[in-house]
């Protein structure tokens, strides 16, 4: 499903049930046609975020087990019902950053953090390829002067790429 294609049916009026319904459609058809680039390493260049920047799960489930101090801000920038259904514990919730009112919300969010303090953004409504919201949620964190700043890469989705493997997931806002 083109992007385009996919802001429009995000941007209909549809309840959050049917928005969740669909997502999981378009995953789970893109996904069992093999049509979809999913490889457990991170892609070289990926529309714009250097691979330097992409952050592997295993990697960031290390970070987690750090004391508070030197815990990495992780900022989840997709859909409200799935973070409510889970999401990587403490992080903050920024909402889609396909959309400029979260964009706006991810500013504030950034606006209180630590210069030298690393943050992780990360997605995982649906396959890497054709997440909606991690590049401009990079664009506009980069484009704030952060440098210490990681995207997690999930090639799947949350629930496959970081819940099925058994890393820690709070649910709730």
């Amino acid at each position: 499903m083109h992007r385009a294609t996919f802001r429009h049916l995000m941007a209909d009026p549809l309840d959050a049930a049917l928005k969740v319904a669909l997502l999981a459609a378009v995953v789970a058809g893109a996904t069992a046609g093999g049509a979809l680039w999913a490889s457990p390493n991170p892609p070289q260049d990926s529309e714009g975020i250097p691979a330097s920047a992409l952050m592997k799960p295993e990697e960031l489930v290390k970070l987690l087990q750090e004391p508070a101090k030197m815990k990495p801000r992780v900022i989840f920038v997709g859909f409200r019902a799935l973070y409510v259904q889970a999401h990587i514990p403490g992080s903050e919730y920024a909402g889609p950053a396909s959309r400029e009112e979260s964009i706006q919300q991810l500013q504030k969010l950034l606006q209180s953090a630590p210069g030298k303090k690393l943050i992780v953004l990360y997605c995982g409504c649906c396959p890497w390829s054709h997440c909606p919201n991690v590049l401009p949620a990079y664009k506009a964190a980069r484009a704030m002067g952060f440098t210490q700043l990681k995207v997690l890469y999930i090639p799947l989705d949350f629930g496959r790429d970081w819940m099925a493997k058994g890393y820690p997931v709070q649910t709730g806002n």
